[in-house]
């Protein structure tokens, strides 16, 4: 396992001071970069761990912070009252992405043209938004969420698209489904959209010690599939020697 320097970043964003998780790889070479966007409750562990995951496989990896000081919520009413709002308003969720983005540029073990962005919910649908606004991002991988933007603005993204998705996610059921496709396939995207049979909605975290919602659920097996079909984006698109 190589060496891993994680630190604390922060910068402002949508009105607050947010709490990012940057770590980095061994060694003082330029590397390239993947931004992390976390599911809508926000920061934790988990969370974090995703990027440490990738500073071990060579990638500079910044987990973003949208809810200001890394918070994470545990109570699923408050974080839809600050999520829902954030989902409906592309501009929001474009002005947090890019100021993640600012962040992860300007680390100087990251390679400006060689970035990625991943997330999950929320932090996924903020990905996508970066790709809608024209941002030069190498890939864009999302799970659950498969959110569509304003008409036509797909046609500015500019590198492949994966999706991944439960059947049984309520919350991204097949209209869903259907409508990203149609909106991916309409700008001519080279985009892919892969079903885990049998998940629910956030099947990719392990389960906490938080209010169950219905319809979301923890699927170790797609879990893991998931992260596998991330990587393989990544080092098809963005690998680590090139």
């Amino acid at each position: 396992m190589t060496m891993v320097t994680t630190r604390t970043v922060t910068y402002p964003a949508d009105g607050l001071t947010m709490a990012g998780h940057l770590a980095l790889p061994a060694g003082v070479d330029r590397r390239p970069a993947v931004l992390i966007g976390p599911e809508g409750p926000g920061l934790n562990d988990f969370q974090r761990r995703r990027a440490d995951a990738l500073a071990e496989l060579g990638y500079v990896a910044l987990a973003f912070d949208f809810h200001g000081g890394g918070h994470w919520f545990t109570d699923p009413q408050e974080m839809l009252a600050r999520v829902m709002p954030l989902l409906a308003d592309p501009g929001r969720m474009r002005g947090i992405g890019h100021a993640a983005l600012d962040v992860l540029r300007a680390e100087p073990r990251t390679d400006p043209d060689r970035i990625a962005a991943i997330g999950y919910g929320t932090g996924g649908a903020i990905a996508l938004e970066l790709g809608r606004d024209g941002v030069d991002l190498r890939a864009i991988g999302t799970v659950n969420a498969l959110t569509t933007g304003r008409p036509g603005e797909a046609a500015r993204i500019r590198c492949p698209v994966w999706a991944g998705v439960g059947s049984e996610d309520p919350i991204m059921a097949a209209g869903q489904r259907d409508a990203f496709a149609a909106e991916m396939q309409a700008a001519g995207v080279d985009w892919r959209l892969v079903v885990y049979g049998g998940a629910l909605h956030a099947f990719h975290h392990p389960p906490v010690d938080q209010s169950v919602v219905p319809g979301v659920g923890h699927h170790p097996r797609h879990a893991r599939r998931a992260w596998r079909d991330i990587v393989g984006l990544l080092a098809e698109c963005l690998p680590v020697t090139e």
